[in-house]
């Protein structure tokens, strides 16, 4: 009785790790598009897309290629965990 308690015990807890591990992931991809929309409008900001304005120092600095490539790279670490595997729940 205490073997089927404790698979199940065990079961349930590789099933949450699954939708943490997913979450994590989903998250990851998010900010990956969120770090390449960043640097795609400081591009065509560039480019005068938006009006022949440029963007003051400090947001070219700041808000501009380093925020997207960081954001981008922050995202790829979390879209690139390592899956769970049942193996570890055993």
């Amino acid at each position: 009785m205490t073997t089927s308690h404790n698979s199940q015990a065990k079961k349930d807890d590789f099933e949450d790790a699954w939708k943490r591990h997913r979450i994590l992931v989903r998250v990851g991809q998010a900010l990956m598009i969120v770090g390449a929309g960043v640097a795609i409008v400081h591009w065509l900001t560039h480019l005068e897309v938006f009006g022949p304005t440029q963007p003051p120092l400090w947001a070219d600095l700041v808000a501009g290629y380093p925020a997207g490539g960081l954001l981008f790279m922050i995202g790829a670490v979390f879209a690139g965990r390592k899956r769970p595997t049942l193996k570890q729940y055993k």
